[in-house]
């Protein structure tokens, strides 16, 4: 693994959210950060349009593509087809807790089923030459606290996985919603802080109710890694304070900046077909606590799904912004 790609602080993969316009724009912000992909599904990727599922741009690099499946072939034949289309990185989802993705058999509930995990994760890192990592819960259920996560770990660490993206909640796979299964269940980080203590031969990467760069600061007191999801999303400035803060480095972007640098990209997409909205939508919380954020917002969500909407639209929610500063 290159000095340029550490797990110190990464982006989660957010279904819906985390695309490639999303990953672009979050990559102009911060030049260290590893940014991932939504989870696809094994299926999605062997059944469906491949393409539209893995398509990125090599400036996203280093980019993580998330696979969900549990079956040893199709991860393996899945991950050799996401080596090929470029990705740095192969992530096993072990955390989401949707009913969708439990009656495909994976997600959180491969917590129950550990070997299951490992002889999944052994035949992707037989198939490429890229680093396989997992995302996983700190157990489910009744699973018992932290004897059930160790022996989860354990059993990864045994095919020679060495990187655990651990959000520090439990998934309550009977009675919580996904989105009740992000805020309900108690964050126990000290339980990922243990962990690494434990396994200091591992890498283990906290995930789950950081909010600020400060908070990111502590937690590496403890951890070898922070990955940041609603909080990068919503607030996607505070990845321009990342490489300074995190690795002594230049920091990102000022918005404005973010902004006129997303012009060309915007352009080529247009071009390609693409819809302005569907870039655009990730762009909202640019400005966020600035003057004339609430207009830039309003300005794009009111017009940037129009049929024919062009770059301009961007320009004018931009001179919005800079009237008002």
């Amino acid at each position: 693994m290159s000095a340029s790609f550490t797990h110190r602080f990464c982006t989660a993969p957010l279904l819906d959210w985390s695309d490639r316009h999303c990953r672009y724009m979050w990559r102009l912000l911060s030049k260290r950060a590893v940014v991932y992909s939504e989870m696809v599904t094994t299926g999605a990727i062997i059944h469906g349009d491949q393409p539209r599922h893995l398509q990125f741009d090599p400036a996203e690099q280093p980019v993580a593509l998330q696979l969900g499946g549990s079956d040893p072939a199709e991860l393996a034949q899945c991950a050799r087809i996401a080596e090929e289309w470029g990705y740095d990185e192969i992530n096993l989802n072990c955390g989401c807790p949707s009913d969708r993705v439990q009656s495909g058999r994976f997600g959180a509930c491969l917590m129950a089923e550990p070997e299951v995990v490992a002889e999944g994760l052994a035949a992707m890192r037989a198939a490429v030459s890229v680093p396989v990592t997992v995302k996983h819960r700190i157990g489910i259920d009744d699973m018992e606290e932290y004897s059930g996560l160790t022996r989860f770990v354990e059993a990864q660490a045994a095919v020679g996985v060495t990187t655990f993206i651990v959000h520090a909640r439990k998934a309550w796979l009977k009675g919580l919603s996904p989105k009740e299964n992000r805020e309900i269940p108690p964050l126990k980080h000290e339980m990922v802080y243990q962990l690494k203590r434990d396994y200091p031969q591992l890498e283990i990467v906290l995930n789950g109710g950081i909010n600020t760069i400060d908070e990111c600061l502590e937690h590496l007191q403890h951890v070898d890694g922070v990955m940041l999801g609603r909080a990068a999303y919503q607030t996607p400035n505070l990845l321009a304070e990342v490489d300074s803060a995190l690795f002594g480095e230049a920091p990102g972007p000022g918005p404005v900046e973010v902004v006129q640098q997303m012009l060309p990209y915007i352009e080529r997409e247009l071009t390609a077909g693409h819809r302005l909205n569907h870039i655009t939508r990730h762009m909202l919380g640019l400005f966020q606590g600035l003057p004339g954020a609430r207009r830039f917002r309003r300005h794009l969500s009111e017009n940037a799904h129009k049929k024919g909407a062009g770059v301009d639209v961007v320009e004018q929610a931009l001179s919005l912004v800079t009237q008002a500063a």
